[in-house]
């Protein structure tokens, strides 16, 4: 019988395996004989109700009687022994006789039990708590040696009761918020808990670490009680970031966004009620909930006047506080600041960091300052403001000048400010604090009198620096509306390069949204005609390499040719190496274009570190990735993984990884590594930057998707597959990634009609948004197993129609995949092994619509993805075994082995389980993966008569299980009979059903 209630939220106890296994073990060992406590330690909301609540459930199905009680916040001394008299309570009307025989002989107890106490006088509280009201007015009549007596006596009575009931069964005594005990709650423990010796007793006791003070009355018994062999102290910790974003998961009625996940976990600093809190305030969470800031602010309505308003000073600062600054900004003296910081410390609202104030929580530092008066809120920035223009030292001292000066109204300060943080944050590579910055200065412009604002800045600029900024940050559309803002904002007289540099900057933001292709052309081209009859300059060598991009993008190699080398020229004559780094960026790109992989490679090496040297870090990674790409069109795996590599860590380190070729170098890289066998060991390299689009996310999750299906996380993949289908548009790169990862996931889960569905559905739009792709090839040689299965399938029921139909359809995505290959644009000019490989693989599996396929073409595939492709070339040797077998030529074992040592290697979990299938039923040992023969049975049939009379009970034809076994229908025929007379049964159906009674089939038959 468990007297501990469940919780009625029925929230999971998620990330406490830790804990509940230290608690778990205390009570194995009081089960044992071995008494012990356990003082758990935490914060409010940490959860430990919620940890002490599933240990009383897991003792109590464990046949323990668990006893619970918590104190109350109760001024003047509170109420004496209340988490006990709780606890005990059920004891008093318990049926059970030894219970009952216990509490019998204990009158000692009828101070705390509600039946042996005094009728309960008028005003006093219900239960136990009146109960325990009476003893203690009564107690205060009788004089101290009688108290002590009595004291004495009621303590021994509940150590008594609690040590004879544990003789017949362990006691879980769980007691609750001992920050708030009284005296004779904390000396009844302290009783209960030096006592503790051979009982089968656990006691479990939370507090609040917070409330501990230094001069909390718990405190000094606390260390007391640590001394105790038996007792030991649990710290209950928030959550870790990943398991608080679990948390919060796992809390949310519905599904929620990677960002609001991350944010809420962040803001919560893993406090479970806080998440609770948070999630409750709504869809975006932004605003901290009224509930949570009353709990918060509570507890500082205890404190002094000139605590709460130092408090108040130190919210406002958004950060740590010095010493020096808090008493500048409070205007107290030092003595009463003194004081008033010691009382915050002490008390756990404050903590020092590095020699500065700053609140423990975040949470807590948003509730008081969102508290204040809007006229103390501007007094107290102003006075930050004026402190820092004072002191000005030390990074970030722009920023924080900028904050203040914005939130008292000073404009004037504010603006300058902004634009220095914004270059300060650009240099430090932090481009989403740097977009912060100046969306803060374009959202004052207005507010600020011309004559007072920096000189060389105008709007324009700042629409053009918000643009760049944003697209770095990995928001590519808001790229796109600064720039268009931007062009619709330059005034009539601007001059023709300044002009044409915001016109390149709106065609390069375009270039990162899919489609927009025609309208990016169109604004280069708009750039190009402003300086085409203007003389060599920086700008015009930037618009020329801009172009010369362009014209390659659009299959106009010639004329892209021309205005890289006139790029080149003018860059020179201007001394713009960034300018020329980015032609020749181009230049390497068409030498790869035309075959010439050499020529490209020194040109794009030799712009990278005139990129490099220039400053010019976009062009850098942009130089980087093609480099890289040079590499892998080649099927080179290794350098294109150093390359790759090398870019990544650049993009990281300059903070432009989520900027265009910062995207493309990782995603590159991710998928290279689900290619070469390089699989991740977690989930962090799928995790998107805080901020980024949607579309920018997708990115990564359509590459991780494949590594999810691959390893049998099939959950996961189908979570996030609707998604990604809703974000094809966005990016011909997702569809491509997920449309692959969908259509694997239903041919792994045994839907091959809906991978062949999913096949005609990329097909489809990939013909109608980008015709004869050479990915084409790759999506149609994954469905196409899937179409031949449909199509044995149909054959083996006899359902020759259907059959036809399966054919046909094959036939046709054959068809797709060739013309892809034919007229498809590889960037080198011919098809690649990757290509090649693919192509072969498509016509491998096409090889079997009509009958077995050819082992022959098989290992052509497999062979074709020797060049590094690790997870898909043991695909195709798990295939080429599979037509072996069924053709009966030798050679399975070896292609199963090595398909399976790739398998394992990988965690590569259903390629791993089809190829130990395939090898069972076709008697190949496989090295680490167990017999292939079933273990001996109590069980008059052999390994292979069990396996022919399961696929009968499932229905199977002799022929399908032949086909399934790979044996010929005859000896399937053979062995059904030996099954018929070892069972004694005159015909199929009979021996599946006495089988069945025997307990040899334990699978229902389909």
């Amino acid at each position: 019988m468990s007297l501990v209630p469940r919780l009625g939220s029925g929230i999971p106890l998620v990330a406490r395996t830790q804990e509940m296994r230290r608690l778990r073990a205390a009570f194995a060992r009081a089960e044992r004989g071995a008494a012990s406590a356990v003082l758990v330690a935490g914060d409010a909301g940490v959860g430990k109700t919620r940890l002490l609540t599933a240990l009383g459930e897991h003792t109590g199905s464990c046949g323990a009687l668990v006893l619970s009680g918590r104190c109350i916040d109760v001024r003047d001394g509170g109420l004496p022994y209340l988490p006990f008299a709780e606890a005990l309570e059920p004891l008093g009307s318990a049926a059970d006789p030894v219970v009952a025989a216990a509490v019998g002989g204990r009158p000692a107890l009828r101070r705390l039990l509600p039946q042996g106490g005094a009728p309960e006088p008028a005003g006093a509280g219900a239960g136990a708590h009146g109960q325990v009201a009476t003893g203690a007015r009564e107690g205060m009549r009788r004089s101290q040696p009688e108290q002590d007596l009595g004291q004495l006596q009621l303590f021994d009575a509940v150590l008594g009761v609690l040590t004879e009931i544990a003789r017949d069964r362990p006691v879980v005594l769980l007691v609750e918020d001992l920050h708030w005990a009284d005296s004779s709650t904390r000396n009844l423990l302290s009783f209960l808990l030096s006592r503790l010796r051979t009982q089968r007793l656990l006691v479990v006791a939370s507090y609040r670490e917070e409330d501990v003070h230094r001069r909390h009355p718990l405190r000094g018994l606390l260390s007391e009680l640590v001394r105790l062999a038996t007792v030991e102290r649990l710290e209950l910790a928030p959550f870790g970031p990943a398991d608080a974003r679990v948390f919060v998961t796992a809390l949310a009625e519905e599904p929620l966004g990677e960002d609001l996940v991350a944010e809420i976990a962040e803001r919560s600093e893993g406090n479970p009620f806080f998440v609770e809190e948070l999630l409750a305030s709504g869809a975006d969470c932004a605003d901290l909930p009224a509930g949570l800031a009353e709990v918060l602010l509570a507890r500082l309505e205890r404190f002094p006047a000139e605590t709460r308003r130092v408090l108040r000073v130190v919210s406002v600062a958004g950060e740590g506080v010095s010493h020096a600054a808090l008493a500048e900004v409070a205007g107290v003296g030092e003595a009463e600041l003194d004081e008033a910081v010691r009382e915050a410390v002490q008390h756990h609202v404050l903590v020092i960091e590095d020699g500065f104030y700053v609140f423990r929580h975040a949470l807590l530092q948003e509730a008081v300052y969102g508290d204040l008066l809007p006229g103390e809120r501007t007094r107290m920035h102003a006075g930050y403001a004026a402190r820092i223009q004072a002191h000005p030292q030390g990074r970030g001292h722009d920023a924080k000048l900028a904050f203040h000066s914005l939130e008292s109204r000073d404009f004037g300060t504010a603006l300058p400010a902004s634009l220095r943080a914004m270059y300060e944050a650009e240099k430090l590579g932090a481009p989403g604090a740097a977009l912060r910055q100046v969306e803060q200065a374009l959202s004052i412009w207005d507010a600020v009198p011309e004559e007072d604002r920096p000189d060389g800045y105008d709007e324009v600029t700042l629409l053009t620096e918000a643009s760049f900024f944003s697209g770095t940050s990995g928001e590519p559309e808001r790229a796109v509306a600064y720039a268009r803002s931007a062009t619709e904002a330059l005034p009539p007289e601007t001059p023709p390069g300044t002009a044409a540099q915001v016109w390149r900057r709106y065609s390069e933001a375009l270039l990162a949204l899919e489609g927009s292709l025609d309208e990016a052309t169109a604004a280069i081209e708009r750039a190009w005609r402003l300086l085409e009859n203007e003389g060599p300059s920086a700008d015009r060598a930037w618009v020329l390499a801009s172009r010369a991009g362009f014209l390659r993008l659009v299959d106009r190699p010639e004329e892209a040719l021309e205005s890289a080398l006139a790029a080149v020229a003018d860059a020179r004559s201007a001394r713009s190496a960034g300018a020329e780094a980015s032609a020749l960026v181009t230049l390497g790109t068409l030498a790869d274009s035309a075959g010439n992989a050499g020529q490209a490679r020194e040109r794009l090496a030799e712009a990278e570190r005139k990129a490099r040297g220039a400053g010019a870090l976009n062009v850098e990674l942009r130089a980087m990735y093609f480099l890289a790409l040079s590499y892998l069109d080649q099927a080179e795996t290794e350098p294109a993984l150093k390359h790759f590599t090398r870019g990544v860590a650049r993009a990281e380190e300059s903070g432009l990884i989520w900027g265009s070729y910062g995207l493309e170098l990782r995603v590159q890289l991710l998928s290279l590594r689900y290619v070469s066998g390089d699989w991740p060991a977690d989930d962090g390299a799928a995790r998107a930057g805080r901020g980024v689009s949607s579309a920018v996310a997708a990115r990564i999750l359509a590459i991780w998707v494949l590594f999810l299906v691959a390893r049998g996380r099939f959950d996961e993949a189908a979570a996030l597959l609707p998604e990604l289908r809703r974000q094809w548009s966005a990016d011909l790169q997702i569809a491509l990634s997920a449309g692959d990862a969908a259509i694997e996931l239903a041919a792994w889960r045994g839907d091959h009609a809906g991978a062949v569905r999913i096949t005609e559905e990329l097909a489809a739009w990939l013909e109608k948004n980008e015709p004869w792709l050479l990915s084409g090839i790759r999506a149609t040689a994954l469905g196409m197993p899937s179409v031949v299965a449909l199509a044995t399938e149909a054959r083996a029921r006899g359902d020759h129609s259907a059959a036809e139909g399966f054919v046909r359809t094959g036939r046709r995505l054959l068809d797709h995949g060739r013309r892809c290959a034919a007229d498809g644009a590889p960037r080198s000019g011919t098809l690649g092994p990757e290509g090649r490989a693919w192509l072969v693989r498509l016509e491998a599996a096409a090889s079997g619509l009509e009958g077995p396929a050819d082992p022959a073409l098989w290992a052509e595939a497999a062979e074709a993805y020797s060049y590094g492709a690790v997870y898909e070339q043991a695909l195709c040797r798990w295939h080429e075994a599979s037509a072996l077998l069924a053709v009966g030529r030798p050679g399975a074992a070896a292609a199963l082995e090595a398909a399976h040592a790739v398998a394992v290697k990988l965690g590569a979990v259903p390629l791993r389980d089809a190829v130990r299938d395939l090898a069972r039923r076709a008697r190949v040992e496989l090295a680490g993966a167990g017999p292939a023969v079933p273990p001996v049975r109590t069980s008059p049939l052999t390994g292979r008569e069990q396996d022919v009379l399961e696929r009968v009970a499932l229905g199977r034809t002799n022929r399908q299980v032949g086909e399934e076994l790979y044996i010929s229908e005859k000896t399937v025929s053979v062995h059904l009979s030996r099954v018929m007379a070892k069972l004694g049964a005159s015909r199929r159906a009979e021996a599946v059903a006495i089988a069945y009674d025997r307990g040899l089939l334990t699978t229902p038959a389909e």
